[in-house]
């Protein structure tokens, strides 16, 4: 049974898309079917995945959109009422990684926002709209299904509108990505504040029987918290920096004293001890991420995660190529430790749940 795991922040410049796609990549070297959904019209994942260098790069994106489906076409047969029903997407299969697949995003994927905040309102007026609160499942469900995947990793966009309210609460698990600064501690505070109004929202809707027997049925509610990823810190002479020191601890004592008590509230978390097994404490970090500085420019050039950039794709020489190649294997212990939490949580999860 697939598992789907958001990762969602409404601050953008988190750098959800270069962790989903590192940790996609980890993941499938793990021996998981993973699905990468680019759900953020902006498109960010699917550029990174296809790449668009020069212009003979766009004319093969063209053709790609041209030969693959993608996230809007794939929900088109409910939010513009085509007479077929929703059917699995053909993603794109991602080259150098086997196990690894992406469900293209698309900057029309943003037209159907209004439509689906008019369905998700719960008002009386919406038999015509029924279809659409549980067609985003159905669409990952029949996609993960005809894939066998093991995983879908969400990258949303940095919102909180009808469409991230959707995709979050109709997820198994979240992740929230942060950066070390200011906004970030706000960004907490505000979740604090929005997932329990969702998650009232998303409860009622799952008990309304005009959706319950929709076509697409919208799904039962089981969303779990995995962890805050602390991101974007520097590091000198092996340690963070004074100021990056000092956003870290704050954010991450916005999470245990504001956060974690409301999604306890809303039977959001796992059980204790499954993130005791995993050496996740009060503050729920699941790693911490330094900056990708140079790297991450050649990540997106290559098509490859950081860790995976070979000595000829690095183009440096001396002392500034074995700076980064170290700096490679300090990415690839790191995202192998993350990838190895999530199987954790996220299988003791599935045993509990079946």
């Amino acid at each position: 049974m697939v598992q789907k795991i958001a990762l969602f922040n409404h601050k953008g410049g988190v750098s959800k898309t270069t962790t989903t796609f590192n940790l996609g990549w980890m993941l499938a070297s793990k021996g998981k079917r993973v699905i990468m959904v680019d759900a953020d019209p902006q498109c960010n994942l699917t550029g990174m995945a296809l790449g668009e260098e020069t212009e003979d790069d766009e004319v093969g994106i063209e053709r790609i959109y041209q030969t693959y489906s993608n996230i809007k076409k794939g929900l088109a047969p409910a939010f513009e009422s085509q007479p077929k029903a929703i059917e699995a997407v053909d993603c794109l299969p991602i080259k150098g990684q086997e196990r690894l697949f992406l469900l293209q995003g698309h900057v029309g994927l943003a037209e159907y926002e209004v439509a689906l905040w008019i369905a998700q309102e719960l008002s009386g007026s919406i038999h015509s709209l029924r279809n659409l609160p549980g067609s985003i499942t159905d669409l990952l469900d029949k996609t993960a299904e005809k894939l066998d995947a093991d995983y879908i990793l969400i990258d949303m966009s940095p919102s909180l509108g009808a469409i991230n309210q959707n995709i979050l609460m109709t997820s198994d698990f979240f992740i929230v990505p942060t950066t070390v600064d200011f906004f970030s501690v706000m960004v907490i505070d505000s979740l604090a504040k929005v997932l329990p109004k969702w998650y009232a929202w998303a409860t009622r809707a799952n008990s309304l029987p005009l959706l319950k027997d929709a076509i697409y049925p919208f799904p039962d509610v089981n969303l779990k918290f995995l962890g805050i990823i602390v991101q974007d810190f520097r590091i000198i002479n092996g340690r963070e920096t004074g100021v990056f020191e000092t956003w870290t601890k704050q954010i991450e004592q916005a999470v245990s004293s504001k956060l974690v008590p409301i999604l306890q509230n809303h039977n959001m978390l796992l059980p204790q001890q499954e993130y005791v097994n995993q050496e996740i404490n009060s503050n729920f970090c699941l790693t911490k991420i330094s900056n990708f500085n140079s790297l991450i420019a050649k990540s997106q050039k290559h098509q490859v995660p950081i860790y995976e950039l070979t000595p000829q794709q690095l183009g440096q020489t001396g002392q500034v190529r074995k700076h980064n190649q170290k700096k490679q294997e300090d990415f690839r212990q790191t995202f192998s430790d993350l990838a190895d939490k999530i199987i954790g949580l996220t299988s003791m999860a599935y045993a509990v749940s079946a």
